[in-house]
């Protein structure tokens, strides 16, 4: 099965995103938009796996977890891959770089590399992808609608929890499955 682990984000967020996605889409600009209930913040992609490596993950995130409290995530700003491109391949919105976001998302780097998993060559740079850019015609419309966004605050959420997700690629784009959610404990 193919996995990976994530914040899912609230409805509320989701709304918001689903909403700005609509605005972007107006330029009609051929973009892959995500679906709104697949919108989430990737920790650490995992790729195909077994049943022996879910269970020996989900020892793990269960050990991890135990360790956090509730922290906020807020989405601010937008951007692209390649930066500033004028032929930018995906469309997202951006993360500020939480110290307790960072920690978590490396904590599970680095027990996921312990399990075997490949690490990840780039440094975390949150982010939640909206789209992936499938021809440039159009392109500086939606570059346009992105610039006036691009120190926006789009709202927030409480972290409470992470999800271990499956996910199914089909031709209408990939279905997530969570297999497993993971709580913070709220020490008060």
């Amino acid at each position: 099965m193919r996995t990976f682990i994530a914040i899912d984000l609230d409805e509320k967020l989701k709304t918001i995103l689903r909403n700005y996605i609509l605005d972007l889409a107006s330029t009609r600009t051929k973009v892959r938009w995500v679906k709104t209930e697949g919108m989430h913040l990737t920790l650490k992609f995992l790729g195909e796996i077994n049943q022996t490596q879910a269970d020996q993950v989900i020892k793990e995130l269960q050990n991890i977890t135990e360790h956090y409290t509730p922290f906020p995530l807020d989405l601010v700003g937008t951007g692209t891959f390649p930066p500033k491109s004028r032929h930018p391949k995906v469309i997202w919105i951006g993360l500020p770089r939480d110290p307790q976001l960072v920690t978590l998302a490396q904590e599970i780097e680095n027990k996921m590399t312990q399990l075997g998993f490949p690490a990840e060559k780039r440094e975390f740079a949150p982010h939640l992808t909206l789209g992936r850019v499938k021809n440039q015609a159009g392109i500086n419309n939606l570059l346009v609608k992105l610039n006036e966004k691009q120190n926006y605050h789009f709202g927030g959420m409480i972290v409470k929890k992470i999800t271990f997700f499956k996910s199914i690629l089909k031709p209408t784009g990939a279905e997530y499955t969570p297999l497993q959610e993971f709580e913070f404990p709220c020490f008060t």
